[in-house]
């Protein structure tokens, strides 16, 4: 399971030492590895004088951090005062000073902060690891006068420092098979071009293999960071986890993740209710929906009783009945732990479930930057030539606005589209009752199995229709169009 591995690899601790790699006086175990006495494992024939200690590290040119607004121009000394992450200044902060965004990566303040002898917890950089060295990933792999080596990329260090270490000093077992399986891995890929999996020598592993695992290594920290993102992004409190185990895809470079709709500027949405029930128990009351026209959509097991193109009106903020109320599912958000993942038939990423969900059950809500109909045409003819599809429209009772979550949106962004898809959709009012805005959520049609990726048709209306523009397969519309790849039975070809 993705949330198995998402905690497997967040608990490796890796190889630690409280002096730099390389040759030491004696042996001394620390951390959570042994460091025996040794020469460089790249000189394995060195003299016998006692060799000198390694030179500190020096930190290349700060580079942008990915998804970061552009680079950090060298040559530059960071103030003790002014170290800043994601945003933040770990001084500052406790100083509740103003502070800017920061466009260097982690790693480089990281090393930033070992040079000047700077702690700073907001990064990991404490006294008691300031001067540790914690393997981060193997690069590489040797074998010298029957010794095994690996070349060991250290955590907050430069690549420059990566030093070539016995077997015997790393106890790292969970980076260890890592390594292993990454190398099966591309072997195994390339076999029908006849590679032979190299045997142990006094040579490194050749570059194409040594390259895709220091690739896969890096594209696993960046994922890692990614999840740790959406997590601190997200409103509701099921868990988000990201995989790739089929290329070395890494995090999208320009998208956001929002939990509201994000209204485009002239665009004004009011969220503030006007009225709201004095319920006691909504389900025997005359309540919102009832107010509205329709009737409550939920059932005692806060599973969807209407049909498709019926509203869900919900109790609001104005409401006098408690979060506990049987008509407050939607605004709960997500309860299922859900996966974004890569998709092994050229569909991109996907989501899937990592828990049973049950039929008719509210799983998530669609949401990105709300536009003008007009901007949505203008962008449609730009996603279609790009293969993408990320326009919903609002067309509940007109056809004002649509939502675009090509940039900004939450898990639905990576919700993959199937002719026979396992989600509805279903416009509901909560605080904003204006017809034109609905929110679009999406419920279980049936049974859903852990495991069992999540889709919905991109030609549903919020109406419960399938959009006429979508399926209108008129040649004078000039348009791209998107071939589809779900493999249902009734596919219907293309996306648009």
């Amino acid at each position: 399971m993705a949330a198995a591995g998402a905690e497997a690899e967040r608990g490796e601790t890796g190889a630690r030492c409280p002096r730099p790699p390389g040759p030491l006086p004696r042996p001394k175990p620390c951390g959570t590895a042994r460091w025996a006495g040794r020469r460089r494992a790249d000189t394995p024939s060195a003299g016998r004088s006692r060799p000198a200690p390694a030179p500190a590290p020096t930190p290349p040119a700060p580079a942008p951090a990915p998804g970061r607004a552009g680079p950090v121009r060298a040559r530059f000394r960071v103030p003790r005062a002014r170290v800043l992450v994601g945003g933040v200044c770990a001084r500052a902060a406790s100083w509740k000073a103003w502070c800017v965004p920061c466009l260097v990566s982690l790693d480089t303040l990281q090393e930033l902060c070992r040079k000047e002898k700077l702690t700073c917890k907001s990064i990991g950089i404490t006294k008691r690891n300031l001067n540790n060295y914690e393997v981060e990933y193997l690069c590489d792999y040797k074998v010298v006068k029957g010794v095994e080596y690996y070349l060991v990329k250290w955590k907050g260090w430069p690549e420059s420092t990566n030093t070539w270490e016995p077997l015997r000093n790393l106890k790292c077992p969970q980076l260890l098979q890592q390594f292993s399986s990454d190398k099966s891995s591309y072997l195994s890929r390339v076999k029908k071009g006849k590679a032979v999996t190299p045997k142990n020598s006094s040579k490194p592993l050749p570059p194409a293999v040594a390259e895709y695992i220091v690739n896969k290594a890096k594209q696993r920290i960046a994922l890692r960071r990614w999840q740790d993102y959406l997590n601190r992004r997200k409103n509701h409190k099921a868990m988000i986890f990201v995989e790739n185990t089929v290329d070395l895809e890494g995090p999208p470079s320009d998208f956001y993740y929002i939990n509201e709709y994000r209204p485009a500027p002239g665009i004004i949405l009011n969220n503030e209710a006007t009225f709201g029930c004095s319920c006691t128990n909504c389900f025997f009351e005359k309540c919102c929906p009832v107010e509205a026209g329709v009737v409550l959509a939920y059932n005692k097991k806060q599973q969807i009783k209407i049909k498709p193109g019926t509203p869900i009106y919900e109790c609001n903020s104005r409401c006098l009945c408690g979060p506990d109320c049987p008509n407050r599912i939607v605004q709960k958000g997500t309860q299922y732990s859900l996966c974004i993942f890569r998709t092994s038939n050229g569909c991109g990423w996907g989501v899937k479930t990592l828990v049973k969900i049950k039929k008719m059950s509210f799983v998530m809500e669609y949401v990105g930057e709300v536009i003008t109909s007009e901007e949505a045409e203008k962008r449609g003819r730009l996603y279609d030539n790009q293969g993408i599809t990320y326009l919903f429209d609002l067309d509940y009772e007109s056809d004002e606005f649509t939502v675009d979550a090509a940039r900004y949106g939450n898990v639905s962004h990576f919700v993959n589209h199937s002719c026979d898809p396992n989600l509805q959709v279903f416009s509901v009012f909560i605080d904003n009752l204006d017809t034109r805005l609905p929110r679009i959520a999406l419920f279980s049609t049936r049974t859903i199995k852990a495991g069992e990726e999540l889709t919905f048709d991109y030609q549903m209306k919020g109406s419960g229709e399938l959009s006429s523009d979508s399926v209108d397969h008129s040649p004078a519309k000039k348009r791209v169009r998107t071939e589809c790849k779900c493999g249902a039975e009734t596919c219907r070809g293309y996306l648009n």
